[in-house]
């Protein structure tokens, strides 16, 4: 075995594809809800105000971060950072 073999990508089993997708999430409730959408809120206004248009964000414990508060008011804050365009000295 190289070590070619060892990076190269293997083909996902029957058995592995269906248990990563068994997983199954339990409805959030009317203050989860809430919560969520005043991030939602969060980040549509740090959006507006940074010059980026699009970003890329994934999670680590699996579960989408479009769903965790936490984590969309952490994307929300990491926008705040970047200047907005009229801010910025023109090059």
């Amino acid at each position: 075995m190289g070590v070619r073999s060892i990076f190269r990508k293997r083909p996902a089993t029957a058995g592995t594809v269906a248990a990563a997708g068994a997983e199954t999430r339990e409805p959030l409730t009317a203050e989860q809800l809430r919560e969520l959408e005043d991030a939602w809120a969060e980040l549509a206004a740090a959006q507006e105000a940074s010059e980026l248009t699009n970003f890329h964000a994934c999670t680590r414990t699996g579960r989408p971060w479009t769903e965790d508060p936490a984590a969309v008011r952490a994307v929300a804050a990491t926008l705040r950072e970047f200047p907005a365009a009229e801010a910025q000295p023109p090059n």
